[in-house]
């Protein structure tokens, strides 16, 4: 009896047994796609992270007065003491940056880059042009000149803002792709020069930018874009205004921050035994909490899935056991005819890894699918994560030959003549 005998007979064991097999092949399906589906949305996200933040401006960074209310855990403001027992300077102490500070930054920095002053208007804005309307979901930022590059948005049709926008504060802007469409149709493009309503206010439009591409991460598409003399007269405008910089090159970004700090800390009026009262971010800070974030998510995913297979081997091994004790005669029969302990042995063996095996290849198939049903959400491509497709069909091989080994010995080691006369 060769090992293709053994196969043939176990897979038609295994054909013949629908609903046993049927049944085991669920829950270890079951516990494969959860753990390829959860993975395939976690990879999904992370594309759609580095595809978000990636079009900020790898090169570039931001001065802030605070750390970004980003926590997952703990507090964000601290002021702890030294070892004299004196109140130390933390980056986050809420001292907002002026208008005054950030153009005295931008007249003085001389680093070869552009700066950028912006301010965050109010958010969750309606716009309106004549009958038509937005959602509630648009942004509003106040910047300069360099604001669109700095932040890495192109102009479509229509001009930037210039110096006397900025310093008269006029109401003129720049709107979205997203809120372009919305209020002029197929033909984004004839907003230049109408005047529309935001949340209430008229602002004559100047300017259309090019998508962005919004994820569900970043809505950059839905921005209306206006100087920050005349976002800062607004109703629930930022208190604190940010600086931008962008270099030419990310070779000059550690040095561009390391000149950014020593003339913010001029321009704070900071000692040299004081500790800076500002914040520099780079464009992927963001994308990294969130990353290490899905990360650990990652981890609890695998741990969910190996919990679900252990199930599924102790299920299966208690199906191959019954096999065993319903299959008693006929193990009794092969051993009869001249097979060996080692092709009784192989048979269920066999027989355990085909059903683990059909199990996995259900479970990655549906596991992609449900990854990418979510991942069709966040505008991403199709994923695959084939590392974990991989290791799924050796997770499941293992838990196949785990949850066969002892059946099969058992069977193995039966006596002939006592399997033949089993009731």
């Amino acid at each position: 009896m060769t090992i293709v005998d053994s196969f043939q007979l176990a897979f038609r064991t295994v054909k013949g047994n629908k609903l046993r097999t049927g049944i085991t092949v669920a829950i270890i399906a079951f516990g494969i796609m959860a753990l390829i589906g959860i993975i395939t949305a976690i990879q999904a996200m992370n594309q759609s992270l580095k595809e978000s933040f990636s079009s900020m401006g790898a090169n570039a960074f931001s001065i802030r007065f605070k750390e970004s209310n980003v926590h997952f855990g703990g507090r964000g403001d601290q002021v702890t003491k030294t070892q004299r027992g004196k109140k130390e300077k933390k980056s986050n102490l809420n001292k907002y940056i002026v208008k005054n500070d950030a153009e005295y930054f931008k007249e003085n920095f001389k680093f070869p880059a552009q700066v950028s002053i912006y301010l965050r208007g109010p958010g969750s804005q309606e716009c309106r042009y004549k009958d038509k309307k937005t959602n509630p979901v648009v942004n509003i930022w106040g910047g300069d000149e360099n604001y669109v590059s700095v932040n890495a948005f192109t102009i479509a049709e229509g001009r930037n803002l210039n110096n006397l926008d900025v310093n008269s504060g006029r109401s003129v802007c720049l709107i979205g792709n997203n809120v372009a469409t919305k209020l002029f149709g197929s033909s984004p493009e004839k907003c230049i020069d109408k005047i529309i309503r935001v949340g209430g206010m008229p602002y004559r439009v100047i300017g259309l930018l090019k998508t962005k591409g919004s994820s569900a991460m970043l809505r950059q598409d839905d921005i209306i874009i206006t100087s920050y003399n005349n976002a800062r007269r607004l109703q629930n405008a930022g208190k604190s205004f940010l600086i931008g910089i962008m270099v030419d090159n990310v070779t000059q970004l550690d040095p561009a921050v390391g000149e950014s700090t020593s003339v913010f800390r001029a321009v704070r009026k900071l000692q040299p035994t004081d500790a800076d009262n500002f914040v520099i971010e780079k464009s992927d800070k963001f994308a990294e909490l969130f990353i290490s974030l899905l990360s650990g998510i990652t981890g609890s995913a695998g741990a969910i899935g190996m919990i679900t297979l252990i199930g599924a081997a102790i299920g299966l091994m208690n199906i191959m056991l019954v096999a065993v004790n319903e299959r008693t005669r006929e193990v009794g029969l092969i051993k009869a005819i001249g097979g060996k302990s080692r092709n009784v042995r192989q048979q269920f063996l066999f027989e355990s890894m085909i059903i683990s095996l059909m199990g996995a290849l259900c479970g990655i198939i549906l596991g992609v699918l449900v990854g990418n049903l979510f991942a069709s959400f966040m505008n991403t491509g199709f994923v695959v994560p084939w590392a974990w497709v991989i290791g799924g069909i050796v997770i499941c091989s293992l838990v196949g030959l785990a949850a066969g080994i002892y059946p099969a010995m058992k069977a193995a080691k039966l006596n002939p003549i006592n399997a033949l006369r089993y009731e």
